[in-house]
Order: structure tokens, then sequence, then C-alpha cells
């Protein structure tokens, strides 16, 4: 029995851990155990394992992406354990509406995507790269409770009937407007709390945004986070975001298979003669998929061909290639989006994101060196 490779499942929780193992001699899961939400545990499987199979055994183990991050993988790569974290997306396993679903069989489905190599893997970061990922999402975080706080501003405010008479809110005029207000008994301390909670949300934004330009000036990054900026809507925070996130674009084959990857090509649902086009997949990064969707409405104004101060500023630096990439780029998507919105009478929100889909499709082309 020595020399078999054992393929270890996992699912994964907070509190435990299901475990089983595979072999594709037997082609079916086996040894199911139920441990507490520990590596050491899972140590201690692989010996309870290698004591049936034999001490030549090889276990390659995995579990699929989740809560838990990138600890366990970390954790039991230190102890000489090959690990693999699945993407849920890409595992071939059919999974039906009315399955009956538990840890056991979620474990198992597992075991048996290592065996058959049915699953992408997903892309383990540097440490540098979490680290930064992680500053990202919490400043993300940040700017969501940001958003929520003011909509509670001016939801109290037309409560109370009191409405602002300018143009456009949050701006300096709206904040002093704000502040003069003067509501009666407990209403005007309700009202100093929310500019309170909101003045800080925005101290502690401009704070971590300084932080951002600092971490994008890291020699790891400051060259790629010049070329990024070249394109339209893509500034610092965008620019690091998708480099953290993705890691290294070489992982994949070509443009389409990054924007794959990224959730922004549509599905299909075809049978015979019938083909069905459906909205976009949304599998993959939801994270970059957000921030691409969120830039490409910067194409949605604007004159075709035009170079604003500030993208001009932006492009500085970088070599005359890589510019005249970035503008045929910016003019080419900018003209889709006109012609889809106007010559099409396609909506917006389609038109915007077909833009992204094409915007991730550059980004690939400018971090492969594939300009020509």
């Amino acid at each position: 029995m020595n020399h078999n490779t054992i393929y270890v499942g996992m699912d994964v929780h907070k509190e435990n851990f299901s475990l089983c193992a595979y072999t594709l001699e037997a082609e079916k899961a086996s040894y199911h155990q139920r441990t507490e939400a520990d590596y050491k545990n899972v140590l201690k499987y692989l010996e309870f394992l290698r004591s049936i199979y034999g001490n030549d055994a090889n276990f390659i183990c995995g579990y699929e992406a989740g809560c838990l991050g990138y600890t366990l993988y970390h954790q039991l790569s230190a102890n000489n354990v090959n690990c693999v974290i699945l993407a849920p997306t890409t595992m071939l396993e059919q999974r039906s509406k009315k399955r009956i679903k538990t840890d056991k069989r979620d474990a198992e489905i597992i075991a048996k995507s290592l065996a058959q190599h049915n699953y992408s893997p997903v892309h383990i970061p540097t440490a540098k790269d979490e680290e930064t990922k992680e500053f990202l999402r919490m400043r993300d975080d940040h700017k969501l409770a940001l958003k929520k706080i003011k909509q509670q501003i001016l939801a109290f405010c037309l409560r109370h009937s009191y409405r602002y008479g300018g143009k456009s809110h949050w701006t300096a005029a709206h904040l002093k407007w704000l502040r003069s207000l003067t509501p009666e008994a407990l209403y005007k301390e309700i009202l100093d709390e929310y500019l309170l909670t909101y003045q800080n949300l925005s101290d502690k934004l401009e704070r971590m945004d300084k932080r951002i330009e600092e971490l994008a000036s890291l020699e790891e990054y400051r060259e790629a986070v010049k070329k990024l900026c070249c394109f339209i809507g893509v500034r610092t925070h965008t620019a690091l975001s998708v480099l953290v996130e993705v890691g290294d674009f070489k992982r994949f084959a070509s443009a389409k298979n990054f924007a794959s990857y990224l959730g922004l090509v549509p599905g299909e649902n075809s049978s015979g003669e019938n083909q069905t086009r459906l909205g976009i997949t949304k599998a993959g990064n939801r994270h970059i998929r957000l921030l691409l969707t969120e830039a490409s409405q910067c194409y949605a104004r604007g004159q075709i061909g035009f170079k604003s101060k500030e993208l001009k500023s932006r492009q500085s630096g970088n070599t005359p290639e890589i510019i005249a990439y970035a503008d045929k780029a910016n003019e080419r998507l900018r003209r889709k989006y006109y012609k889809m919105v106007l010559g099409s009478c396609k909506k917006h929100n389609v038109a915007k994101t077909a833009i992204a889909r094409e915007l991730a499709c550059f980004m690939w082309g400018i971090m492969t060196d594939r300009i020509a």
C-alpha cells in the first residue's frame, strides 16, 4: 500500500473541520472524521492515515476558499504538508439544487475534485501583497461606513423638514449649513453625534489615502502602479488593489482568461439550436470587478481623445509605448461606450459592464507587455 497518493478533503468552518480521505484505487471517500478547528488536528489525522497507508504515502490536502483565508494553508505548509485552496466556482463536481448538503458530503466532493483535478487552485499572494490587500479592504470598509452615515444624516434632516437649498450635498457650504442647524431638545445632540462620526470617518479616510500613496511608492509596486494609472478612471487605490488582488498577471494565458477570472464575461445557456446569452457570470474576484466597474463610469463622460491635466500628470514618467497603448485603450473604450448607448441604445449599466471587461483586458496587456 506504499507510494499511494491520498487526497484529503477538508470542509472547514469557524468551529470545526470535517475530514475524509480519497484514493483513485478505491474511488470513494473513507475514514471520515470531525475535529475542532485547529490545524494540529489535521496533522494528527494525517498521522492516523499514515498508519494505515504506510510511511511512504503522499498526502494532498485541500479546502474551499472561504472564511479562513490563507491561514490554514500557511500553517499546513509550514509543517511540510502539500495543501491546495480550491476556487469553489471552478469545481466541476455536479451539485443539484435539491441535493442533500452536509459537511461530510462537502468534504467528499473536495477530495474527489482534488483526485480528479476538477478545480482551479486559488493564487496564494506573497506576505506583502496579503498585508497590503487587507489594508486596502479595510479602507473600503470605512468608505462604506462613511456612505452609510451620510445617508443617515440626510434621512434625519428629511424627517425633521430641514431642506438644503444648495445644489450639491457634502460640499463645504452644505457642511456649514448642517452645523448651523439648531434642532430642539435631544435632536440637537443626535445631529451633533452624527456629524462627529462623519468627521471622524472623513479624517480616517484622508489618512488612509495618504498611507496608500506611500504603499504604492514602494519599489515592488511603483512601476506597475504608474502603468495602470495611465487608464482613465484608474487611480492609485484602484491600481494598487488590482495588483495585490491578482498577483502575477502572467498566470493568465490570455486577456479573455483574465476577464473570465474576474467574472466579467457573459454566461450562456444554450442547447441545440437555441442559444441564450445571460448576464455576466460574476465568478472570481468580486472586489476587482467592483473597482473596474466603478472605473468604467469615467468613460461615460468627456470628449473622445481628450486628455485632462490630471491624466497627463498620471501618465508622465512612463515610456512612450505605454502612454500610446493607454491612449489607444482610452479612446477605444470611450468611443465604444458612446456607440453602445447612443448608437445601439444599450442601457448605461450594460455598456459600463462591457467597458469594464475591455478595461480588464487592456490591463492584462499592459502588465504582461502585450502592447503591440
